[in-house]
């Protein structure tokens, strides 16, 4: 149902934003995949099925990314997923992704003990070839936590095209270089409701 055309994979680490270097760099990840739209060009009322097909090729994207990322699981303190639909498209084809985005890197990470209780953020859409999207990153085990706030820029270069869709997963693995505005603290995380 959902051909994949090319897999487009970022890792950077940052050192320092203009302050002192941290004792250990921020990594941040993501992974797009460039797949055929199979509703493009056309209204369809009923698409959630389609969600089904993509969950195989959701873990398989957290599995690559994690591994191109080349950090033990328990460093992953964030995450989050996107999705730009190119313009014979829907933003709510978009919103196929939010469950088997979501819910891959979930699972992977819970597989290997790290609690995952906060929701994937997400956001998309509709765009031209090369448009980029800033995917939003929070703390997988407390959406309030604020030294995680954060966002990734993605874009693969000519995707995508009028029928096509990208789909987006990214990862980090702790908060913001500088991060100093309060808040929640990661150590404070009580972990029952997803959000503190």
């Amino acid at each position: 149902m959902f051909e994949i055309r090319r897999v487009l994979t970022h890792v950077e680490d940052i050192f320092h934003e203009f302050g002192p270097a941290p004792a250990q760099p921020l990594r941040r990840g993501a992974i797009a995949a460039v797949m055929t739209n199979p509703f493009a060009g056309r209204y369809e009322a009923k698409i959630e099925h389609a969600m089904e097909a993509l969950k195989p090729i959701g873990f398989d994207m957290a599995q690559r990314l994690l591994a191109a990322m080349a950090v033990p699981h328990a460093s992953i303190e964030g995450y989050g997923k996107g999705a730009i639909v190119g313009s014979r498209g829907e933003l709510e084809h978009g919103a196929l992704w939010h469950v088997p985005g979501g819910y891959a890197m979930r699972e992977l990470l819970e597989k290997n003990g790290v609690p995952t209780n906060a929701i994937v953020p997400s956001t998309k859409k509709v765009g031209a070839p090369s448009t980029a999207l800033d995917v939003p990153l929070t703390h997988v085990n407390a959406s309030y936590v604020r030294s995680h706030f954060d966002a990734i820029e993605v874009r693969v270069p000519g995707a995508p095209a009028a029928d096509e869709l990208v789909y987006i997963l990214a990862m980090s693995t702790g908060q913001r270089v500088h991060a100093r505005v309060g808040g929640l603290a990661k150590e404070a995380i009580v972990g029952k409701d997803g959000l503190r």
